[in-house]
């Protein structure tokens, strides 16, 4: 990977970490070098979710998810792909089995859009 990749990567990874702080959560890009942190994450501070951030015109959506799951599985966290192209919004990407657990948190009967 080139040096302006690796630039553009850190970028995003510091994008997204402000995005989460924005909502209210202590969020930070990891320092992942020689592994320093321990946690393979991109960033840090959703607790129990892993995230892998991948800004790039290409999409390889379940190699990347394949990466989030392997780097995952060692903390035993949700893992979940942040990702978007140029001039585009941020999307996630997570595993059915791991949406619903979030989902079934909520409350269906409290959701604005469910009507009696």
């Amino acid at each position: 990977m080139g040096k302006m990749s690796r630039e553009k990567g850190k970028r995003y990874e510091r994008e997204v970490a402000a995005a989460l702080s924005d909502y209210g959560y202590n969020c930070r890009r990891t320092s992942q070098y020689c592994g320093n942190t321990g946690d393979a994450s991109d960033v840090m501070g959703l607790p129990g979710v892993h995230i892998e951030c991948k800004h790039c015109e290409q999409f390889r959506i379940y190699d990347w998810m394949a990466q989030a799951i392997h780097d995952s599985a060692k903390k035993g966290d949700m893992p979940a792909v942040f990702f978007r192209k140029n001039k585009c919004e941020t999307l996630v990407c997570m595993r059915l089995d791991d949406w619903m657990t979030l989902y079934k948190e909520w409350d269906v009967n409290t959701l604005p859009f469910v009507k009696e």
